[in-house]
């Protein structure tokens, strides 16, 4: 899968989130601090990533600032994106599931490299649900301007 990846600083885990998505077989696309050729500010490379989602260039997006408050409130300004700022595994797979969350964003503070790994597995695992309640709430979301 094609992943778009946007981090503000190369700290904490934002070149580990490069290095496990390709452990894992997938593309990551690089933003902000992770592309030299890039603006690094968390507003400028999560909108980045986020707009690779929203326009097909990506499948998904990972978006990381210190908190991770930031990155997924400028991923969130994307229309088409849902981004879901995760601490833990289970709020991961709910996001996927309940949100159908297609940013995962992330705390460069909080994440540690196998607390990382756990959130990816829990993300990665959740799908999203098509009970026609979690549907309507979405396709809502989405509708909200």
């Amino acid at each position: 899968m094609r992943i778009s990846v946007a981090a503000d600083e190369r700290v904490g885990v934002a070149e580990t989130i490069v290095a496990e998505l390709r452990s894992r077989g997938h593309d990551p696309v690089p933003h902000g601090a992770l592309n030299d050729a890039e603006r690094d500010d968390w507003a400028w490379a999560s909108e980045a990533a986020a707009r690779d989602v929203a326009e097909g260039r990506a499948e998904q997006a990972i978006v990381a600032c210190w908190t991770g408050t930031g990155a997924s409130m400028a991923a969130n300004k994307v229309p088409g994106v849902r981004a879901a700022l995760c601490a833990d595994a289970e709020t991961a797979r709910g996001a996927r599931r309940w949100n159908d969350a297609n940013v995962l964003a992330l705390s460069l503070r909080l994440t540690s490299a196998p607390l990382l790994a756990e959130i990816l597995d829990g993300w990665f695992a959740g799908t999203p649900s098509d009970d026609d309640t979690d549907v309507a709430n979405i396709r809502h979301v989405d509708d909200i301007q």
